[in-house]
């Protein structure tokens, strides 16, 4: 691979395995995300694909194989370094403080990394980034379950991170809001954002990933480009049914 190849390479893990006693959760996965891509990973039930999220942010260790993030080894990095180095997740249940309102959350979120002087100027920004600026200032417990969702996609995103991990972003919602959803993260991704998901949802997946990666019983089945994976027969009988 040329020098100029490995500098677009932003995520890379090589051989990554992951045991919970006896059960191996992840086996040898290799993964190579490109800087700009928006990438998803698909698989069935248990395959695999949120242990491989926390894998990569440090939440969980890798039980062998190596993770680099913009070309250094960062396998035995805590994840709230990571986070510092440019990673950010948002996991699939919103884990917004539901008593506060949208204001205050991204306030919490945004103050580990803006300055109190800037605070209120990043709130703002946030909340315009992910189009929750029409709605006031409600308690998000009055916010419904798609504003909760980007809610903590700003939150999320309070870091400026290089990477977003999203877990079944659209999950849970109705057309308008998976609608919504795909536009927020196609602009979020023209905008620079490189982009890695998990979703089961191959219907939003064909409107926003460039690249699928199909995990089975916590290994690599396929990779490809969305049409080649919507076309491959054996991930059809697997992931999408024989039809």
């Amino acid at each position: 691979m040329s020098s100029e190849t490995n500098e677009k390479v932003l995520l890379e893990l090589i051989k990554v395995s992951k045991q919970f006693g006896g059960i191996q959760a992840v086996e040898d996965f290799d993964l190579k995300i490109q800087k700009g891509d928006l990438h998803c990973l698909i698989g069935p039930n248990g395959a695999g694909k949120t242990t491989v999220f926390k894998l990569i942010t440090g939440q969980y260790p890798v039980s062998s194989g190596r993770i680099k993030f913009k070309g250094k080894d960062i396998t035995s990095m805590s994840a709230s370094k990571r986070a510092r180095i440019g990673m950010s997740i948002k996991m699939q249940v919103p884990g917004v403080f539901e008593e506060l309102t949208l204001r205050e959350n991204i306030r919490i979120a945004a103050g580990n990394y803006t300055n109190a002087a800037d605070l209120d100027a990043e709130t703002e920004r946030l909340i315009k980034l992910v189009k929750l600026d029409t709605i006031g200032n409600p308690p998000v417990r009055n916010m419904s379950h798609g504003q909760q969702q980007w809610l903590e996609i700003a939150m999320a995103l309070s870091s400026n991170p290089e990477i977003l991990l999203l877990d079944e972003p659209a999950a849970g919602m109705g057309p308008e809001e998976t609608a919504f959803t795909a536009d927020l993260v196609n602009e979020l991704n023209a905008q620079g954002l490189t982009i890695l998901f998990i979703e089961h949802d191959m219907d939003f997946v064909k409107q926003i990933a460039r690249n699928v990666t199909v995990l089975h019983y916590g290994k690599k089945f396929a990779e490809g480009t969305v049409e080649e994976i919507s076309n491959n027969p054996a991930v059809k009988q697997i992931y999408l049914g024989n039809v």
